[in-house]
Protein backbone atom coordinates (compact mmCIF):
# COMPACT_ATOMS: atom_id res chain seq x y z
CA UNK A 1 0.00 0.00 0.00
CA UNK A 2 3.11 2.60 0.79
CA UNK A 3 4.15 1.67 -2.74
CA UNK A 4 0.82 2.43 -4.13
CA UNK A 5 0.69 5.76 -2.00
CA UNK A 6 4.49 6.52 -3.21
CA UNK A 7 3.32 6.33 -6.46
CA UNK A 8 0.80 8.22 -6.42
CA UNK A 9 2.98 11.52 -5.19
CA UNK A 10 4.86 11.08 -7.82
CA UNK A 11 2.50 11.10 -10.10
CA UNK A 12 1.06 14.01 -8.44
CA UNK A 13 4.48 15.59 -8.79
CA UNK A 14 4.78 14.86 -12.51
CA UNK A 15 1.36 16.50 -13.15
CA UNK A 16 1.87 19.37 -10.87
CA UNK A 17 5.15 20.17 -12.12
CA UNK A 18 3.38 20.16 -15.95
CA UNK A 19 0.96 22.57 -14.74
CA UNK A 20 3.27 24.67 -13.07
CA UNK A 21 5.33 25.30 -16.29
CA UNK A 22 2.32 25.47 -18.40
CA UNK A 23 0.97 28.21 -16.31
CA UNK A 24 4.43 29.84 -16.39
CA UNK A 25 5.06 29.86 -20.19
CA UNK A 26 1.03 31.05 -20.55
CA UNK A 27 2.05 34.42 -17.75
CA UNK A 28 5.02 35.38 -19.39
CA UNK A 29 3.35 35.65 -22.67
CA UNK A 30 0.06 36.84 -21.61
CA UNK A 31 1.82 39.93 -19.55
CA UNK A 32 3.56 41.14 -22.58
CA UNK A 33 0.56 40.89 -24.84
CA UNK A 34 -1.42 43.30 -22.15
CA UNK A 35 1.48 45.37 -22.05
CA UNK A 36 1.14 45.60 -25.49
CA UNK A 37 -2.59 45.46 -25.92
CA UNK A 38 -2.82 48.61 -23.37
CA UNK A 39 -0.23 50.55 -25.35
CA UNK A 40 -1.89 49.89 -28.90
CA UNK A 41 -5.45 50.47 -27.22
CA UNK A 42 -4.84 53.71 -25.33
CA UNK A 43 -3.22 55.17 -29.07
CA UNK A 44 -6.40 52.99 -30.72
CA UNK A 45 -8.73 54.74 -28.17
CA UNK A 46 -7.19 58.52 -28.66
CA UNK A 47 -7.44 58.70 -32.52
CA UNK A 48 -11.10 57.09 -32.39
CA UNK A 49 -11.58 60.10 -30.27
CA UNK A 50 -9.93 62.40 -32.75
CA UNK A 51 -11.48 61.30 -35.32
CA UNK A 52 -15.39 60.96 -34.33
CA UNK A 53 -14.21 64.93 -32.83
CA UNK A 54 -13.49 65.68 -36.80
CA UNK A 55 -15.86 64.03 -38.01
CA UNK A 56 -18.78 66.10 -35.66
CA UNK A 57 -16.95 69.05 -37.00
CA UNK A 58 -17.61 68.17 -40.68
CA UNK A 59 -21.42 67.40 -40.01
CA UNK A 60 -21.75 70.43 -38.09
CA UNK A 61 -19.79 72.09 -40.93
CA UNK A 62 -22.28 70.46 -43.88
CA UNK A 63 -25.08 69.24 -42.57
CA UNK A 64 -27.09 69.15 -46.00
CA UNK A 65 -24.22 66.35 -46.53
CA UNK A 66 -22.92 64.93 -43.81
CA UNK A 67 -25.21 62.80 -41.13
CA UNK A 68 -25.06 60.49 -38.44
CA UNK A 69 -28.96 59.65 -39.51
CA UNK A 70 -29.43 59.97 -43.31
CA UNK A 71 -25.86 59.00 -44.65
CA UNK A 72 -25.56 58.96 -48.15
CA UNK A 73 -22.93 57.91 -50.84
CA UNK A 74 -20.38 60.86 -51.62
CA UNK A 75 -19.67 62.40 -54.63
CA UNK A 76 -16.19 61.68 -56.11
CA UNK A 77 -14.32 63.98 -55.09
CA UNK A 78 -15.35 65.48 -52.56
CA UNK A 79 -12.28 65.91 -50.59
CA UNK A 80 -10.96 68.55 -53.09
CA UNK A 81 -14.18 70.51 -52.75
CA UNK A 82 -14.03 70.57 -48.88
CA UNK A 83 -10.19 71.13 -49.07
CA UNK A 84 -11.78 74.11 -51.51
CA UNK A 85 -14.18 75.55 -49.28
CA UNK A 86 -11.32 75.92 -46.52
CA UNK A 87 -13.81 75.26 -43.52
CA UNK A 88 -11.73 72.82 -41.94
CA UNK A 89 -8.33 71.98 -41.84
CA UNK A 90 -7.04 69.57 -44.74
CA UNK A 91 -5.88 67.09 -41.95
CA UNK A 92 -9.19 67.35 -40.18
CA UNK A 93 -11.28 66.41 -43.70
CA UNK A 94 -8.90 63.52 -44.29
CA UNK A 95 -9.53 62.16 -40.84
CA UNK A 96 -13.44 62.86 -40.76
CA UNK A 97 -13.99 61.45 -44.44
CA UNK A 98 -12.23 58.52 -43.78
CA UNK A 99 -14.05 57.70 -40.52
CA UNK A 100 -17.28 58.22 -42.51
CA UNK A 101 -16.33 56.42 -45.56
CA UNK A 102 -15.75 53.49 -43.10
CA UNK A 103 -18.55 53.42 -41.59
CA UNK A 104 -21.23 50.57 -41.30
CA UNK A 105 -23.83 52.80 -42.45
CA UNK A 106 -22.15 54.15 -45.17
CA UNK A 107 -20.94 51.21 -46.80
CA UNK A 108 -24.25 49.99 -46.41
CA UNK A 109 -25.86 53.30 -48.46
CA UNK A 110 -23.53 52.06 -51.34
CA UNK A 111 -25.78 50.20 -53.54
CA UNK A 112 -25.77 50.27 -57.22
CA UNK A 113 -28.05 53.82 -58.70
CA UNK A 114 -27.75 55.54 -55.97
CA UNK A 115 -26.74 58.90 -55.94
CA UNK A 116 -24.08 60.56 -54.92
CA UNK A 117 -23.90 64.14 -52.72
CA UNK A 118 -22.14 67.31 -53.21
CA UNK A 119 -21.55 69.74 -50.52
CA UNK A 120 -24.55 71.19 -51.10
CA UNK A 121 -26.50 67.69 -50.48
CA UNK A 122 -27.56 67.75 -54.75
CA UNK A 123 -27.40 64.95 -56.64
CA UNK A 124 -23.59 64.28 -58.29
CA UNK A 125 -23.59 61.39 -60.05
CA UNK A 126 -24.53 57.67 -58.92
CA UNK A 127 -23.27 54.89 -57.37
CA UNK A 128 -21.62 52.30 -60.09
CA UNK A 129 -22.24 48.14 -59.94
CA UNK A 130 -18.55 47.67 -59.40
CA UNK A 131 -18.43 50.52 -56.45
CA UNK A 132 -21.58 48.67 -55.09
CA UNK A 133 -19.89 46.00 -55.04
CA UNK A 134 -16.79 46.86 -53.36
CA UNK A 135 -18.91 48.25 -50.47
CA UNK A 136 -20.55 44.70 -50.04
CA UNK A 137 -17.48 42.82 -50.14
CA UNK A 138 -15.74 45.55 -47.22
CA UNK A 139 -19.49 44.78 -45.10
CA UNK A 140 -18.36 41.17 -45.84
CA UNK A 141 -14.48 41.19 -44.58
CA UNK A 142 -16.00 43.43 -41.43
CA UNK A 143 -18.42 40.74 -40.46
CA UNK A 144 -15.70 38.12 -40.58
CA UNK A 145 -13.23 39.98 -39.01
CA UNK A 146 -15.71 40.82 -36.11
CA UNK A 147 -16.79 37.06 -35.90
CA UNK A 148 -13.13 36.07 -35.77
CA UNK A 149 -12.38 38.10 -33.05
CA UNK A 150 -15.41 36.93 -31.43
CA UNK A 151 -14.57 33.39 -32.05
CA UNK A 152 -11.13 34.52 -30.82
CA UNK A 153 -12.70 36.14 -27.31
CA UNK A 154 -14.30 32.51 -26.85
CA UNK A 155 -11.15 30.48 -27.33
CA UNK A 156 -9.51 32.66 -25.06
CA UNK A 157 -12.60 32.32 -22.33
CA UNK A 158 -12.16 28.56 -22.51
CA UNK A 159 -8.41 28.26 -21.95
CA UNK A 160 -8.68 30.77 -19.19
CA UNK A 161 -11.47 28.06 -17.75
CA UNK A 162 -9.30 25.58 -17.94
CA UNK A 163 -6.28 27.06 -16.50
CA UNK A 164 -8.31 27.62 -13.34
CA UNK A 165 -9.52 24.41 -13.87
CA UNK A 166 -5.56 22.87 -13.70
CA UNK A 167 -4.66 25.78 -11.07
CA UNK A 168 -7.63 23.91 -8.59
CA UNK A 169 -6.27 20.86 -9.39
CA UNK A 170 -2.90 21.73 -8.58
CA UNK A 171 -3.57 23.66 -5.25
CA UNK A 172 -5.70 20.19 -4.49
CA UNK A 173 -2.66 17.91 -5.35
CA UNK A 174 -0.19 20.49 -3.54
CA UNK A 175 -2.51 20.10 -0.57
CA UNK A 176 -2.62 16.39 -0.58
CA UNK A 177 1.29 16.31 -1.23
CA UNK A 178 1.66 18.15 2.02
CA UNK A 179 -0.51 16.39 3.95
CA UNK A 180 1.02 12.79 2.62
CA UNK A 181 4.56 14.55 3.67
CA UNK A 182 3.18 15.36 7.42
Amino acid sequence: MQQDVEALLQECEKRLSAVEQRSQASNRTTESQKVNENATGKNRSKNRAANQAALDQLIEAYPQTFSRDNVRPLKIGIQEDLIADEKLARNRIKRALATYVRSIAYLKSVQEGVDRVDLKGEASGQVTAGEAEHAAARLKEIRDQRRQRQQEERRQERESRQKQKEERLSRKLEALVNKKGR
